[in-house]
């Protein structure tokens, strides 16, 4: 038997990736103590991150000094500082993705939030972070947008590995899955080799049940309590056989005799925001073979004390998760617009985070200064 839940979790075949990365993770030894000690084999990052990351602490000190000294600006400094974070991140996480030809080992940098709307833009945007970090490990995060899709299968095209974020629904799951194929099918004709190329789609998990508990809470029918905190779960489900089904047949083995990966899913937003709920129900219930699970070190920390890894608690359960998705509608709950509205409020959110961190550096840029 595997001795912890996070072992059991590794043993079945989920990627653990920490939900955050600062200076003083790196430089205090905490992620490389994660590494060795609690099976994280990736990171992921966001503007949310990296605005606590620079807000708490001296660690950037130094560094905010010298790029004032040399007369940096903002959007200069920021990108300067994030993309370092991300370099010794990779650097650190070198080992892992050796041994593992590529697949794990993956730390990621988003693209301007501000860009979201802006295809050409996200493009320009996301090659020149993959310049600006120079690691093969590398994913460079471009949300799923409607502006998103083609600026994915474009880098995709021009060889560079891709995290897409900010998946909410099935329907534009599958939109980014076709902007996948596409891309490794330019990339191909590009004269790149597949075998290098990687990918994962960040769906978000515990939003979704955020979201439409609150819808529940303001029913008044009995069936809608017994729906509560049942969508997140049932969802991630669905985009799981979507995903089963997205990755075969002619068209997909024919990128794959050239050397693709297929783009694995990532369960995002896997901290519980409920109280009510198990803390570790993120995890628990949604435990498959080949996906990732990126997680904020609290829920990390929960798994490894008393985390319950049973198995697969995913293949064989799109029928029931269905059914969830039926009753909520026959309650009267308007997926179309949950989807819509959690789309846009995340754009908003890492919008707003960005607004933070722009602040934040401009403030300590002046207080160099002076």
């Amino acid at each position: 038997m595997t001795s912890t839940p996070l072992a059991a979790l590794s043993d079945a075949g989920v990627s653990i990736w920490l939900d955050d990365l600062s200076r003083d993770r790196l430089n205090t030894g905490n992620l490389a103590g994660l590494i060795a000690d609690h099976h994280v084999v990736g990171v992921t990052t966001n503007p949310t991150i990296f605005a606590a990351a620079l807000a708490q602490g001296s660690a950037y000190d130094e560094q905010v000094r010298q790029l004032a000294a040399r007369g940096a600006g903002t959007d200069a400094a920021v990108r300067e500082i994030t993309t370092s974070d991300v370099r010794a991140a990779c650097d650190l996480f070198r080992e892992v993705h050796d041994r593992t030809d590529g697949v794990d080992g993956r730390v990621s940098l988003e693209v301007d939030p501000r860009l979201a709307g802006d295809t050409e833009a996200t493009i320009a945007e996301a090659l020149d972070l993959a310049k600006a970090v120079d690691r093969p490990n590398l994913l460079v995060k471009i949300p799923a947008t409607t502006a998103g899709l083609p600026a994915i299968t474009k880098v995709l095209a021009e060889g560079v590995s891709v995290n897409v974020t900010l998946i909410f629904s099935i329907e534009r799951y599958r939109h980014v899955m076709e902007a996948f194929v596409a891309g490794l099918e330019q990339a191909r004709a590009n004269g790149h080799d597949l075998r290098g190329i990687h990918s994962v789609a960040s769906f978000f998990v515990s939003r979704v049940d955020t979201e439409i508990d609150k819808r529940l809470d303001a029913l008044d029918d009995p069936r809608a309590k017994d729906l509560r905190g049942r969508a997140a779960i049932a969802n991630a489900r669905l985009a799981h056989a979507a995903f089963q089904e997205t990755f075969r047949g002619e068209r997909w083995e024919a990128l794959a005799a050239a050397g693709a990966r297929a783009q694995r899913p990532l369960w995002a937003s896997t901290g519980v925001k409920d109280p009510a709920y198990p803390d570790t129900r993120y995890v628990d219930e949604l435990v498959v073979a080949d996906v990732v699970n990126t997680m904020p070190e609290k829920t990390l920390r929960a798994v490894a004390d008393h985390g319950r890894i049973t198995g697969d608690t995913v293949t064989g359960r799109a029928a029931q998760a269905q059914e969830v998705f039926d009753a909520l509608v026959e309650v009267g709950i308007d997926l179309d617009d949950v989807f819509i509205a959690l789309e846009a409020e995340g754009v908003d959110k890492f919008e707003k985070s960005w607004a933070e961190l722009l602040e934040t550096v401009t403030g300590q840029l002046n207080q160099a200064k002076d």
